[in-house]
């Protein structure tokens, strides 16, 4: 295949480098019409979930396309959806650089950006632009908080981004799961994570009624929580009825890379050696919640068994970032095709 020759050439160099030329590269593939040549053909396998139709069960997750600068290239690809982000009320530079590291050896990737983007207002411009949403596709946007804003005023960042993306978004995602924003993960914490339920909920429920659409939303947890954690942010879930949840983000372990070359550098772990723990989480997430919140599995899926194992554990959606890196557009079709194949020995 002809990524792999592609991809030798990007980890030659620097990864964020890298990551600006691949995404100048895609734009290119779509304005010439040749994207397909890149994916294949990605199988239909339609799903109701978060009371959207998605035309198939695979996402991009967060974090590629930040400012949402190149989304009809990655629709282009065959993606069911695509979630922009995290973006934030102002724009920020995010962590200094080098923040973006490869472990090659296991298919793994650590970053520390810090939220950098462009901030809310050019992130809606390029939505604006873009063609996909006008052809109806699915848009997630992930939203986050600027890093100088205070904890304890942090819910004010989610409820201006909130406000700002409502008409924009097919559905919204909140990001209090990063590690690279000091103190964000605190507000996964009971009565933080109530009393910011709570605000947005009250925030979704007036605008859904002033602007005569209902955009749902989701949360995006970490992988690092343990059981007594996954059980309080599910019972929080089913009482603020939530629209969805995101399992996981990145992990602050070295489980599976100790030893290696970049395995300690500082941030959020993905890639491969995530995927038994973000699918442990899906599971228990799934027990706990007993269908009445869905699950969007992202974690570690480096090809098409992977993803439907997430289904499996109980997510109705997947999403990856890493498996796109380290696999190109082709892992798109390859997990449609492999849930399309797990849903049918099912009877689904």
């Amino acid at each position: 295949m002809l990524y792999p020759l592609i991809r030798q050439f990007f980890f030659s160099i620097d990864a964020e480098t890298a990551h600006g030329i691949g995404m100048s590269g895609l734009d290119f593939a779509h304005s010439a019409g040749i994207s397909c040549l890149l994916s294949g053909k990605v199988p239909g396998c339609p799903a109701e979930v978060m009371g959207l139709r998605f035309p198939n069960r695979v996402g991009l997750a967060a974090g590629l396309d930040k400012n949402g600068d190149h989304i009809d290239a990655l629709a282009a690809l065959g993606f069911g959806f695509i979630e922009v982000g995290t973006v934030t009320p102002r724009p920020q530079p995010g962590n200094p650089k080098p923040r973006l590291f490869r472990i090659p050896e296991r298919q793994a990737i650590v970053n520390r950006m810090g939220f950098n983007n462009e901030g809310v207002d050019t992130l809606l411009a390029n939505v604006a632009a873009a063609q996909f949403s006008r052809r109806g596709g699915i848009l997630g946007i992930n939203i986050g908080k600027n890093f100088d804003t205070p904890i304890d005023k942090a819910a004010d960042d989610y409820l201006i981004c909130l406000d700002k993306v409502y008409d924009a978004a097919s559905y919204i995602a909140v990001n209090i799961s990063s590690p690279n924003t000091k103190n964000l993960r605190d507000l996964q914490r009971d009565d933080a994570l109530d009393d910011l339920l709570g605000r947005l909920k009250a925030a979704q429920a007036d605008l859904a009624q002033r602007r005569g659409r209902y955009v749902p939303m989701a949360l995006k947890i970490a992988p690092d929580l343990d059981d007594t954690q996954i059980a309080a942010i599910a019972d929080l879930l089913r009482r603020h009825r939530m629209d969805g949840v995101i399992a996981t983000n990145t992990t602050l372990s070295r489980a599976g890379v100790e030893g290696l070359n970049n395995a300690e550098q500082a941030g959020g772990l993905s890639g491969a050696p995530l995927l038994a723990a973000s699918t442990a989480v899906i599971g228990k997430l799934a027990t706990a919640l007993a269908g009445e919140v869905p699950i969007i599995g992202v974690g570690g899926i480096m090809n098409g068994a992977d993803a439907a194992a997430k289904i499996a554990a109980g997510a109705s959606l997947v999403q990856f970032y890493s498996g796109f890196i380290y696999r190109g557009p082709q892992l798109i079709g390859e997990a449609a095709r492999a849930i399309a194949a797990a849903n049918a020995a099912k009877g689904d």
